[in-house]
């Protein structure tokens, strides 16, 4: 009894623990959306209905579709395949590191019909789609319109979808929850007040409505960040760095991980 309760006690204080930053440069400018900085410090944002891409000291270049208007979502965690989804018109538009077309998917006119909410990148040809209709994750192949894997219908409303070439993560009310790439689950974390998330190298990092925590890829363990007290307008991960966008500046932090 008393080593139950003496690795419950254990188990507590870890999952309190407070992980700090070190602060870094800041970077002035004005986005609607911060989509991601890479390690050469490119970066990629939306400015009304218009995508950049800005390497660092080098002009910017830009891509905006007039007909498909305001960009629901932008994923560049492949800059060769950047996924840009429109939700209102139901479309993805796959460009390359030019920021040129070289793909298109419209679900309307797809048979059978998927209504789409959430979108994320996968290896190669494949996209992580939510269907909303199925609630539930699809693995599609946009080159050849296959379904390569999906997963078990959710219950709840989705927050939030991301992934790398092995797993996805999604962020519904309840769960967060990661699937491999053949859509099994292989964890489900429970939603305690967490609104988005964002994941780099297989480490989380989860957002309520006043605070950042942090779970890395060999724990289950959920650690407290000691942020400063600024607006979290977005935040992404990048090799153990923090950037917060408060929409005016992005702030950098090293996490001391131990």
């Amino acid at each position: 009894m008393v080593k139950y309760i003496f690795l419950l006690f254990t188990a507590l204080v870890a999952a309190q623990t407070q992980i700090e930053l070190a602060a870094g440069p800041t970077i002035t400018f004005k986005a609607d959306q911060f989509i991601a900085i890479d390690n050469f410090e490119t970066m990629y944002f939306v400015r009304g209905n218009i995508l950049y891409k800005k390497p660092k000291d080098k002009p910017a270049i830009n891509y905006s579709n007039v007909q498909l208007g305001f960009p629901t979502t932008v994923n560049a965690f492949n800059p060769l395949k950047i996924n840009v989804f429109y939700q209102d018109f139901n479309t993805i538009v796959i460009l390359d590191n030019r920021l040129a077309e070289i793909f298109k998917v419209d679900f309307n006119t797809k048979q059978p019909y998927k209504n789409v909410t959430h979108v994320s990148t996968g290896f190669d040809n494949l996209l992580w789609i939510f269907n909303q209709d199925l609630q539930q994750l699809e693995l599609y192949n946009y080159k050849n319109d296959k379904i390569r894997a999906t997963t078990v219908p959710v219950q709840s409303n989705v927050l939030g979808l991301a992934s790398d070439y092995n797993y996805c993560w999604m962020l519904t009310e309840k769960y967060l929850y990661q699937y491999t790439y053949f859509g099994s689950l292989i964890s489900k974390l429970p939603n305690r007040g967490y609104t988005s998330f964002t994941v780099d190298n297989e480490n989380v990092i989860l957002k309520t409505e006043t605070s950042l925590f942090y779970k890395s890829k060999n724990a289950e363990i959920v650690s407290a960040l000691t942020t400063p007290k600024l607006l979290i307008n977005q935040f992404l991960l990048t090799n153990e760095t923090l950037y917060i966008y408060d929409s005016e500046i992005l702030h950098k932090y090293q996490l001391k991980l131990k």
